[in-house]
């Protein structure tokens, strides 16, 4: 876990490499909830004697199931203190390079790209990417848009 002690450190951070962190499971329950959360029941990731039969020999988690899990997977790897709030600005970038199936595991690798000042706090971007223990490709390469806020000063 890296801690960055506010925004000034981050800030010396630009192009350091965090992780990777360690491995979570993905299962067919998982799966099952973001389908029915999402309303996505294509059978490649809810039918499993189907899916058998089709072009990964089982299932795979959604690209979103994917994206989704970057903030819990960012959690393990880096943290920045001495903010008042961090709030999700959206992406640059997305790509699902490779399947995700289900039952793998993935972890993420996180790079610094930037951090720039917005009014009121910093704009942070990081290039996350996600590996399968499958092995091969990684199923997802994000570049994440973060707003962060520093606490306010007290006298």
């Amino acid at each position: 876990m890296r801690v960055f002690a506010g925004i000034d450190e981050l800030t010396k951070a630009v192009g350091e490499t965090v992780g990777p962190g360690p491995w979570r499971g993905i299962d067919q329950g998982r799966v099952n909830a973001f389908a029915d959360a999402t309303d996505d029941h294509q059978w490649i990731h809810i039918d499993p004697e189907r899916a058998a039969l089709g072009p990964f020999g089982g299932t795979v988690a959604h690209g979103y199931l994917t994206l989704s899990l970057l903030p819990a997977l960012s959690k393990d790897l880096y943290r920045v203190e001495g903010l008042r709030m961090g709030v999700n600005y959206g992406l640059n970038k997305v790509r699902f390079p490779a399947p995700l199936l289900t039952g793998a595991r993935v972890r993420l690798t996180a790079e610094i790209v930037s951090v720039d000042p917005v009014p009121g706090g910093a704009q942070l971007v990081v290039r996350a990417t996600v590996e399968s223990d499958a092995g091969g490709k990684p199923c997802c390469v994000a570049e994440t848009v973060s707003r962060l806020y520093p606490q306010e000063e007290t006298s």
